[in-house]
């Protein structure tokens, strides 16, 4: 029999799926179109009767995305306006006092929707699992300098909210959550860390392969917005861009992201933007995120949160074997991308050459993006935790791809389906896989995330400054004190 829950809006009916139960498209905010676009989240309409929650819900409006990102996600569904929605797999229906995970998916900030995800692993291994969706692009990450800015982290909210309020009816413990995400949505967590909204809505926290440094500040992004709206010919109010219709909207943007890729000069555009290729990313404007996450969480937010923190050893060979550049890099190019991290290009090169010997200047950029825009930034965010009461966890993913003949290495979200523990067809990432992925290894993982859900220690040392302990997960998992360290301490000092 189709289990129905009672909540606060009104009773869902979702699905037994394989012993588990299973609502989707659960709303936990208003859909954010007509007189809402552009507008902060707004709280959900009850509903009278049962509402059916047995199919996928829509997902948020966005640019299709690029060819070789689309090779490597699976279909999310159908956009559709009534997009603030989640997803939530439980083993039991009512009270339990079950540990939550709540997971914030990637997309470079232009994509937010957890409907691709499958959490039913984690119920079955008593977790509540829920994944969410959010506004990203310019629906969620617009600062237009009028005062509302970061919606796509407010929905993030909301539906953390949403948890708070009403997980225990499917058998949650409210007091007992963790967030996860990767790539954007380790960012995003990065940045709720710091949140004054978000304080008390989360526990624990996992950040895989992005922490607390993607933020731009507010001048950045008033620029961005200003130049979005000269290209749609409309005053940068948000009246005006919210009458703009959305396939309008993405030709602007994808015209705006175009001239960033081709020119990123950080006197145009700032230098947070300029290094990541990131306009949407969240801004810093003095309300939702009140400072520089990091700067926050060194002086002591998100303190009392238990926290795991790590990258794959190669994030960033994941773009440039992909897209074929990895070949097609210039002579030079590791300097001008260690100038512009701000590394003395010489040192640079000398210890990049020096640790990687042989390699050739499309792996030595990956090595440096790799350690400048994910592995430091972790390292730092770890650094800044320990200061805290709660604990705080490093690891970092070591398993090599052997698609594309090996080139990819231990790439850019390789770690997530295994922390997921869904290797089959359609799995994230799942051509980078390959024919027989090792099943020990997600079991690893998988059961590490699920014993930190549930009682806050994943099972190898906690981190700090002096050792920096890190799980280093491979087909033969090891703990390592302060992996690749002379590189980390090439990177000392630079902001």
């Amino acid at each position: 029999m189709d289990p129905i829950v009672k909540t606060r809006h009104g009773e869902l009916r979702g699905r037994i799926e394989d012993g588990v139960a299973v609502f989707r498209g659960v709303p936990f905010a208003a859909p954010p179109f007509g007189p809402r676009r552009f507008r902060p989240p707004q709280p959900v309409e009850p509903w009278t009767g049962v509402r059916d929650a047995t199919a996928v819900g829509a997902i948020p409006p966005a640019l299709p995305p690029a060819p070789e990102v689309r090779a490597f996600v699976p279909d999310a569904g159908v956009a559709g306006e009534d997009c603030l929605n989640l997803t939530l797999w439980t083993p039991e229906v009512g009270p339990a006092d079950l540990p939550v995970m709540v997971w914030i998916t990637g997309g470079f900030f232009k994509y937010g929707s957890g409907a691709p995800y499958d959490g039913s692993r984690f119920a079955r291994d008593g977790v509540v699992c829920v994944t969410l969706n959010y506004r990203a692009g310019p629906e969620g990450f617009l600062d237009l300098g009028d005062g509302l800015a970061d919606l796509g982290l407010l929905d993030q909210v909301a539906a953390l909210e949403w948890v708070r309020d009403s997980v225990a009816d499917f058998g949650g413990n409210p007091g007992e959550v963790t967030v996860f995400g990767e790539s954007a949505g380790a960012m995003s967590i990065g940045t709720l860390l710091s949140m004054p909204r978000s304080e008390g809505l989360f526990h624990r926290a996992i950040a895989q392969s992005g922490a607390a440094h993607t933020v731009s500040p507010a001048a950045d992004a008033r620029r961005v917005a200003a130049d979005l709206a000269a290209r749609l010919g409309v005053p940068a109010t948000r009246e005006a861009l919210a009458a703009v219709p959305l396939e309008r909207l993405w030709q602007a943007q994808a015209e705006l992201e175009a001239a960033l890729e081709a020119d990123p000069d950080p006197r145009r555009w700032g230098r947070e933007m300029a290094l990541g290729r990131l306009p949407w990313q969240p801004s810093i404007d003095g309300d939702v995120v009140p400072e520089r996450p990091i700067d926050r969480i060194a002086a002591g937010a998100g303190g009392g949160v238990d926290l795991i923190v790590g990258t794959t050893v190669d994030e960033g060979r994941l773009g440039l074997v992909a897209s074929g550049a990895v070949d097609r890099v210039p002579a030079g190019a590791l300097r001008e991308a260690a100038a512009l991290f701000g590394l003395d290009p010489d040192r640079a090169e000398a210890a990049y050459r020096a640790a990687y010997p042989g390699q050739g200047e499309g792996d030595l950029l990956a090595a440096l993006q790799t350690d400048g825009f994910w592995r430091i930034p972790a390292l730092r965010l770890a650094d800044a935790h320990t200061a805290g009461p709660a604990a705080t966890y490093m690891y970092e993913f070591a398993w090599r791809s052997p698609a594309f003949g090996g080139l990819l290495g231990a790439c850019h979200g390789l770690d997530v389906p295994f922390v997921f523990d869904t290797l089959g067809p359609g799995a994230m990432l799942g051509p980078a896989l390959g024919d027989d992925p090792p099943r020990e290894l997600a079991h690893a993982m998988h059961s590490a995330w699920v014993a930190f859900a549930a009682h806050g220690d994943p099972g190898w040392p906690a981190y700090e400054p002096t050792r920096r302990a890190t799980m280093r997960f491979d087909t033969t998992s090891e703990v390592v004190d302060d992996p690749r360290a002379a590189e980390r301490r090439l990177w000392a000092g630079v902001r």
